[in-house]
């Protein structure tokens, strides 16, 4: 609402004396905030990255649009591990999740509880998978200690893991049958909920269930690629770029587009089952090379940013940081121990500063990106199995240069070794302020845990083709599981 006062009318000094210093210097930022991210979709599975088959006409105009990253990083070659950063700035494994099918500890604090507390309604939509429930994806059950409404989300339509057409969900506990592509259902349903927040902030994550295995697209979806998996997995990436753009007319079509901000990105790097899932790099899904965490990476946001395509190195760890410092949330907002640093500057075409090197920590696995340079070792238990690669020389990972720069060589070694030990203390709980970790593990198979017993054969009249588990086949598993540990 404006306040108009004409030129005539008489002002006391005093009281322009306080308007002038109550005034604020600039209007509050509260843009909605989206977060999209693909499931197994690599750095080469987009148009603008030339995949010789694949087309994707809604993100190559989200990239035009935006901010493209050229080396955008997953926090983690699998899928737990990056969802993880995404939603604590830290690097996985000081989370409580090392791997996939691990949960994330309740004592980390949250983007969506930032948020929240910032006013912003908050929803979740799609794959979860931080939870300890391994397997296909299932509904999440309502008394489940780590559904998404325990780290901050208000709203949640959610499954437990991988997911695709027609599925079986859970909103907020109750359990609902949609038919249709999985990408295209929590798309939707999501528009449905920024509809209802009339303006009020939001916060939405939207988390695909595809192209992860087992790939079951539409036909009209995979027509001109070729035959079996490869085709249907292309196919599925078809259906997701079809419903980023269902979504970007969602926004233009409520008027709110200029006032949200949404983040594309993936989980982790391709599958070989495309040989150009990861176009030119070195590596697929579960590598720290790049094939395994260099993914797409695209910012959109018509209100504030200018397009532009940046090489600066960036990662799904500067997710929180950069929101929670374009708010200017209070800094107890993120743990004290972060890894993730905010990109802010680059909304305005600036050139972020980074402290710290880029750290990605997986089982035996671990390498720094500073820059163009990128330490790296498949086993660093093992002193001597360290590599330097220049990758702006040599993005495919071709040739170590740790001989050629020996003093960044093993400055980047120390500075690895310095983030290991925090790392390693992060993992014990000494961030928290009860020194600990609190609650146990769970890494369980859905099929073998108690707790689904009672709602399976619900699942089987909810969903056509749901199969309840065989008895028998579940005991040999247990045996296997039993004969494994021995």
């Amino acid at each position: 609402m404006r306040t108009w006062i004409s030129q005539n009318s008489f002002i006391p000094a005093s009281l322009i004396l306080f308007l002038c210093a109550s005034a604020p210097l600039q209007a509050e930022v509260r843009p909605n905030i989206i977060l999209v991210m693909a499931d197994d979709q690599g750095w080469g599975q987009v148009g603008y990255n030339g995949h010789p088959l694949l087309k994707t006409p809604n993100l190559d105009d989200m990239a035009a649009a935006g901010i493209r990253f050229d080396r955008f990083y997953a926090a983690g070659p699998v899928c737990s591990p990056t969802r993880a950063s995404v939603l604590t700035g830290r690097t996985h494994n000081r989370t409580g999740v090392p791997t996939h099918g691990k949960q994330l500890c309740l004592q980390e604090k949250t983007l969506p509880q930032a948020l929240k507390k910032a006013g912003y309604t908050t929803a979740h939509f799609g794959k979860w998978h931080l939870n300890g429930v391994r397997g296909n994806g299932v509904p999440i059950l309502g008394d489940d200690r780590k559904h998404p409404g325990h780290y901050g989300f208000d709203v949640w339509l959610s499954v437990t893991n991988y997911f695709d057409m027609d599925p079986l969900m859970s909103r907020n506990g109750k359990f609902e049958y949609f038919k249709g592509d999985s990408s295209e259902v929590i798309v939707a349903e999501a528009l449905k909920f920024m509809k209802k927040q009339k303006g009020s902030p939001f916060f939405a994550v939207i988390w695909y269930g595809s192209p992860h295995a087992p790939f079951h697209a539409r036909d009209e979806d995979r027509k001109g690629f070729p035959e079996g998996k490869h085709g249907d997995q292309l196919g599925e990436i078809v259906a997701i770029d079809r419903s980023i753009g269902t979504l970007r007319q969602g926004l233009r079509d409520m008027g709110i587009e200029e006032d949200t901000l949404v983040w594309y990105t993936s989980d982790n790097g391709g599958l070989a089952v495309d040989p150009d899932s990861c176009g030119h790099l070195r590596g697929h899904k579960g590598s720290v090379f790049e094939g395994g965490i260099r993914v797409p990476g695209i910012i959109e946001w018509p209100g504030r940013i200018e397009p532009m395509i940046t090489d600066l190195p960036a990662s799904t760890m500067d997710i929180m940081p950069t929101i929670v410092d374009l708010l200017d949330l209070p800094e107890d907002s993120m743990m004290s121990v972060r890894d993730g640093e905010s990109i802010l500057a680059l909304f305005d075409g600036g050139t972020p500063r980074r402290s710290h090197a880029i750290p990605f920590v997986f089982l035996k696995n671990m390498a720094l990106i500073d820059g163009n340079y990128k330490l790296l070792s498949t086993n660093r238990a093992k002193n001597d199995s360290w590599q330097l690669y220049d990758l702006g020389n040599d993005p495919s990972e071709t040739k170590d240069v740790s001989e050629r720069f020996p003093d960044r060589f093993e400055r980047m070694k120390a500075e690895a070794k310095a983030l290991i030990s925090s790392v390693e203390a992060s993992a014990e709980g000494k961030d928290y302020p009860e020194g600990e970790v609190l609650q146990l593990q769970r890494s369980a198979f859905w099929r073998d845990m108690e707790e689904y017993k009672p709602h399976l054969e619900i699942f089987a009249e909810l969903k056509p083709g749901f199969v309840v588990p065989d008895k028998k086949k579940k005991e040999q598993r247990k045996k296997r599981a039993r004969e494994t540990q021995i």
